[in-house]
């Protein structure tokens, strides 16, 4: 006999539509972070193709 039983769990119930996400600007901001660093990492990956790592000429101090 077991010593504990699952109780059974409906599943919820349909509400309708989701409503639009009322903050699009954040979503905006998000989304051209995302760009910016896939971005620099496809540059990344095409100078490692060349066969050579270029970096950032450093400035000299004045």
């Amino acid at each position: 006999m077991p010593a504990f039983t699952f109780e059974k769990i409906s599943p919820p119930a349909d509400r309708g539509p989701v409503p639009p996400v009322a903050n699009k600007k954040q979503r905006g901001v998000i989304v051209q972070m995302l760009d910016r660093f896939a971005e620099a990492r496809v540059k990344r990956t095409l100078k490692a193709e060349k066969g050579a790592i270029a970096r950032n000429p450093r400035k000299a101090p004045e």
